[in-house]
């Protein structure tokens, strides 16, 4: 009676909220009070798929839930994403019948990387993918190696897992582990052979902490490396990435499956190539996947096309204070051959503990800009000065560089006769404080 009574009211709870236009948390939360173990009394389906890591989490579980339901899979997974233990518990509660059985063939998880060893306490999950683990808003997540630790309280033996080859510290997750499934890309005609990034995370060994040699680099310590000292190296790969073509917006994967890009980023090609792994590993064909994801549009939120007067452009929404992020979404505009606008919002910072803290703008490679492709560059936002800070040590002209405090100038600014695409480079709290003044397609 219980668990009956915790998922009625559960459901209940989701029913209201939807009326109400209220988020997906409050009914788990609720319900963790009634039943503080009623996730290990649920009887759970045959595929349960979580994703966690820095970056591409919402994207990569969008796609991957893309691809099995139009392979005729059922599928319940947090689309909104919620993604701490009380957002994931109100998923599996109301995908649940009131007898506590979970009514679909593969629950897909999304899951914070700090709080996964919680949702995971009572949820062991079949196939474990971990995308990356790059530095991330510092007031929260301080070091990747602590966020390391963190997820690494949340593998238990018999889960499977699915690894990002090319990260030097997801990889580490896989010593002494027997079935990993490794994806990552071989190397590309994009790649480096020098860093090219403002700052080196792969610097040191995570086991060791020996230096470390990379013989090729796809974007900042994401690539192919080999600790100087101890026998610790980038895995093969059984998914691979075989080549790139960021003009032409083609990616290859195993030599055979190509798939054309919506979105022109490398970011963008490991969130693909994480999704294919997982439907390979579920049993769908290669052929059927590529399908799938040819120039498949991301609905969550993260790209987003808009027409300002007689101009259009498109917002690339990075995560909070997540230099990497940033760094793609720059490459992405850096890549416009046809020559463009970019414009930096950042007027709301560590939204949850209001620390004004703006020391990740240093890490972002604003230097990318400085080329041709580049026409002009817009800075709004309260920190319009500290951004103004930061690019006065790039190289790049100031008379290229307009700033505004008010957001709401900035678009008037925009709002001309002028031909240029524009390219907004934000983050989730201030892309509305934009959108808000164009005309979304």
């Amino acid at each position: 009676m219980r668990v009956f009574f915790t998922i009625l009211v559960c459901k209940l709870l989701r029913f209201v909220g939807k009326l109400i236009g209220k988020g997906s948390s409050l009914p788990g939360q609720v319900a963790l009070k009634l039943c503080p173990d009623i996730l290990s009394r649920v009887k759970l389906p045959q595929y349960i798929i979580a994703v966690t890591g820095s970056n591409g989490k919402t994207s990569t579980v969008e796609m991957i839930a893309h691809i099995l339901m139009s392979n005729g899979k059922t599928v319940a997974w947090n689309k909104e994403g919620s993604n701490q233990i009380e957002g994931v518990t109100t998923l599996v509660l109301n995908s649940a019948t009131l007898g506590g059985k979970v009514k679909c063939d593969i629950l897909l998880i999304e899951s914070d990387e700090r709080f996964a060893k919680y949702t995971f306490r009572y949820i062991k999950p079949t196939h474990y993918v971990i995308t990356n683990l790059y530095r991330d808003q510092l007031t929260r997540n301080g070091h990747p190696e602590w966020v390391y630790n963190a997820i690494a309280d949340s593998i238990h033996d018999g889960t499977r897992l699915i690894l990002n080859a090319d990260d030097p510290l997801v990889s580490r997750f896989g010593i002494g582990k027997k079935d990993v499934i490794w994806f990552g890309a071989d190397k590309l005609s994009s790649d480096t052979a020098e860093l090219e990034s403002v700052y080196n995370d792969g610097a040191y060994c995570p086991v060791c902490k020996a230096p470390m040699t990379y013989s090729t680099f796809h974007y900042n310590h994401i690539g192919h490396f080999r600790c100087t000292k101890c026998d610790y190296k980038r895995q093969d790969t059984a998914y691979t990435i075989t080549s790139v073509d960021l003009d032409k917006g083609e990616m290859e994967i195993d030599g055979k499956h190509r798939i054309s890009l919506a979105l022109k980023s490398l970011y963008n090609i490991y969130n693909i190539l994480s999704a294919y792994t997982v439907a390979r590993i579920v049993g769908i064909d290669g052929d059927k996947i590529a399908a799938d994801m040819n120039n498949y549009v991301l609905k969550n939120g993260r790209v987003i096309t808009f027409k300002l007067g007689k101009r259009r452009g498109t917002m690339l929404t990075s995560k909070h204070e997540n230099s990497i992020s940033y760094d793609q979404s720059i490459r992405v505009a850096s890549a416009y051959k046809d020559g463009c606008d970019v414009v930096f919002i950042v007027d709301a910072v560590s939204r949850k503990y209001f620390t004004s803290d703006v020391s990740w703008l240093w890490d972002i490679d604003f230097e990318m800009l400085n080329n041709p492709n580049i026409r002009q560059i817009v800075l709004a936002g309260r920190y319009v000065n500290d951004l103004s800070v930061r690019f006065s040590y790039t190289d790049i002209p100031d008379e290229k560089i307009k700033r505004f405090e008010s957001i709401d100038e900035a678009a008037q600014y925009l709002d001309s006769d002028r031909g240029e695409y524009i390219y907004v480079i934000t983050c989730f709290s201030d892309k509305g404080k934009f959108l808000g003044k164009v005309e979304v397609d």
